[in-house]
């Protein structure tokens, strides 16, 4: 039965990569997550590099890019008009002035629009271009870049298919969780700042490893292994965290002392305000009178 399960699932996923063959994809923002956005996708082997078009206003850091097969250009309304798919992929105070740029671009009957601009609803997004486009909104981080991202995806009213669409794109470069539009600002911060705070606490368990006698260059890997092995118990399992730890904690053990001088230092509240923190600074990222290119 797993193995009929197996082979089903491999069906449906080689099904979306044919679908994905017809398919062009415009990147709008070539920084950080916009590459990352790229790079994924071809190396999710969902679509190939000829099909991606990534631009940047200085076109000429996109030269790793070209050189791989992308399409690279510093012209947003050369991209759009060559592309099905287009993902904004822009700092927050950018968005409003390229919205103005590329509107006229965009085609209601042709073009799927995926933001991944946070605190820009997609209301305020269709209201700005004046076009009754279908709208989806997507929450990567960083891990995209290895096949690894938690990406959130919400609408306020796109199609099933739309929303289906974008959901298999980013399921091609890690794991995909609809949500309320609501819950975007949240998603920002639990999930897209949340890649900061795990590998500061990885840096951190490393820095323990070297203070009890390893070396820089043991320490970094084997604290970024064991947290590796920490989120696959939690994905496999389906367990509580709690229920993990139950399973390493033992009466008067080393590991119990330890978390309880990590609770009486302020571990898990500080991790705690740290997320809420950061959800209220992205809810105020973007303000849809602000013009400037940044």
């Amino acid at each position: 039965m797993e193995e009929m399960c197996g082979k089903a699932e491999e069906r449906q996923q080689n099904s979306e990569k044919e679908a994905n063959k017809n398919k062009r994809v415009a990147v709008i923002g070539g920084g950080n997550i916009g590459t990352c956005i790229a790079g994924g996708l071809a190396d999710s082997g969902g679509f190939s590099p000829r099909q991606i078009t990534v631009t940047r206003r200085n076109a000429q850091l996109l030269e790793p890019f070209r050189q791989k097969g992308f399409n690279t250009t510093g012209n947003n309304i050369q991209a759009i008009n060559n592309s099905d798919i287009v993902i904004i992929a822009v700092q927050p105070q950018q968005m409003s002035k390229l919205l103005i740029e590329i509107r006229d671009s965009l085609d209601e009957t042709k073009h799927l629009l995926i933001s991944v601009v946070s605190g820009v609803s997609c209301d305020e997004i269709r209201k700005k271009i004046g076009k009754n486009l279908p709208v989806v909104r997507a929450m990567p981080n960083t891990a995209i870049s290895v096949g690894e991202s938690m990406t959130c995806i919400a609408s306020d009213h796109a199609s099933s298919s739309d929303l289906e669409i974008t959901r298999q794109i980013f399921d091609s470069v890690g794991m995909t969780r609809v949500i309320r539009e609501e819950q975007m600002t949240s998603a920002t911060a639990l999930c897209a700042c949340g890649i900061a705070f795990f590998l500061r606490a990885i840096r951190a368990a490393s820095q323990g490893g070297i203070e009890i006698g390893f070396h820089p260059e043991d320490a970094v890997p084997m604290s970024a292994q064991t947290a590796k092995g920490a989120a696959m118990l939690l994905l496999s399992m389906q367990n509580h965290p709690e229920s993990e730890i139950d399973k390493v904690t033992t009466p008067r053990g080393c590991t119990i002392s330890g978390l309880n001088e990590m609770e009486h230092q302020g571990f898990s509240s500080a991790l705690i305000k740290g997320i809420t923190t950061s959800a209220q600074k992205a809810d105020k990222l973007y303000s849809p009178n602000n013009h400037n290119g940044g």
